[in-house]
């Protein structure tokens, strides 16, 4: 079973910062250089100085930063510890409005397995070694892990729901419209019954998977027990009417003529080919068949390719589990990207001739523009499918799910560091 605790964090004086809007920032691997300097420019103490440091040394520089900052008491120690709730309203990719709570505590880390914590995608070495870098510097958890749960019986979200009647202890509004509001829950009774909610519980990584490895590496590294065996965590129930994945387009490029011509076979070979009359309708809908939009640079004729028979994809995938192989990520992994054009695990993962969109309309105006030869656009995925495959021990392609809204950075930190008395 996983273990939930609540914690003393590490957070931002409101009073110091002028409230929490000008310090929280988006996750670290959303930022670009330009965002970055937006978030600076807003305040000296956003969070993007110590979780996406610069400099000759920036993991060096995070750890002075972090100290200065708690020693001008710009980011204080709670006296007690708690749960923080985290609502967040927003308008998803498909326009409509929804609100999705969940809740932050801190985890203890174990190995993946069946009771506890499961992942569900692959992961990169990179990003697990500028974390661990990172994480030894500030010996502190500044992003939380977005992870899933189970609340059938709905006492968790009841709970939740009563933590939330009164005024927030702050809000932000990001740049995409999300209200975040957060509330510091203490209440002992209500503490218990979500952990007595969640003690029989496995949790599944939505969205962190990076984190949480690295996670594991410094507490193997640090040894023995303490805080450095926890990790944050900003839990969500999978019966959250709030809860939404949305899908990650995949595009290719740089390929030569002999692959457009193998491309062009093993769509034909595979898949049915319907012309589409408009590009607007190439993001296939939720649903049992496996769809996928195609179109290219060069006709720029939209199609819908519709896998022929499901034998083609378990031929493809016969090492993986059943639900692996209904997923439209890794039949087009297996039949077109490492098929028709011969990309490896490693090709992939460096982004060597592919590219992921997330917004449908950033996808076509990359193809538009020539950017890309070819885009592929997938559906989402359901969540019990997600569930299914992580149970079944496989890990999805990278980028295969995206949880919308993201879980700001900055509300609070969870320290890895014994805290004074």
């Amino acid at each position: 079973m996983a273990e939930i605790q609540p914690f003393r964090a590490l957070r931002y004086d409101p009073e110091k910062t002028g409230g929490l809007q000008d310090v929280v920032s988006p996750p670290y691997d959303v930022i670009d250089a330009e965002q970055r300097d937006e978030l600076t420019a807003r305040s000296p103490y956003n969070v993007v100085n110590i979780d996406l440091p610069q400099g000759d040394d920036p993991y060096e520089h995070a750890k002075q930063q972090l100290e200065r900052w708690r020693a001008d008491g710009v980011i204080v120690e709670d006296d007690e510890p708690a749960l923080w709730v985290l609502a967040q309203d927003y308008v998803g990719p498909d326009g409509r409005p929804r609100t999705r709570t969940g809740f932050l505590a801190r985890v203890r880390v174990t190995d993946y397995g069946p009771g506890t914590i499961r992942p569900h995608e692959r992961t990169h070495p990179g990003p697990k070694e500028d974390r661990l870098k990172l994480t030894r510097a500030t010996k502190a958890n500044l992003s939380p892990i977005f992870s899933l749960y189970s609340d059938e019986s709905g006492q968790a979200t009841t709970t939740l729901a009563a933590a939330t009647s009164g005024a927030p202890y702050a809000q932000t509004t990001d740049d995409d419209g999300t209200k975040n509001r957060l509330w510091r829950l203490t209440d002992s009774q209500q503490i218990e019954t979500i952990q007595r909610a969640l003690e029989d519980q496995e949790l599944l990584i939505a969205d962190g998977h990076h984190r949480y490895e690295t996670a594991r590496v410094y507490a193997n590294e640090v040894g023995g027990h303490g805080p450095h065996n926890y990790v944050l965590m900003c839990l969500v129930a999978l019966q959250d009417p709030g809860l939404t994945v949305f899908p990650t387009h995949r595009l290719v490029n740089h390929l030569q003529p002999e692959q457009h011509e193998t491309l062009a076979n093993t769509i034909r070979d595979d898949f049915e080919i319907d012309p589409l009359d408009d590009s607007a309708r190439l993001a296939p809908p939720e649903n049992d068949d496996l769809e996928i939009g195609y179109i290219d640079s060069h006709f720029k004729q939209p199609f819908m390719l519709t896998l022929k028979d499901q034998r083609i994809a378990d031929d493809a995938l016969s090492t993986h589990a059943e639900p692996y192989r209904h997923l439209d990520t890794a039949v087009l992994e297996a039949l077109i990207l490492k098929g028709a054009l011969k990309m490896t695990d490693e090709s992939i993962d460096h982004l060597d001739g592919l590219g992921y969109a997330r917004d449908f309309d950033q996808a076509l105006q990359l193809i538009d523009d020539g950017t890309y030869d070819a885009a592929f656009f997938m559906a989402p995925t359901p969540v019990a499918r997600i569930q299914a495959v992580a149970a079944a021990g496989e890990n999805m392609p990278p980028k295969s799910t995206y949880f919308y809204p993201k879980v700001p950075t900055g509300l609070v930190f969870n320290p890895l560091e014994a805290q004074a008395e």
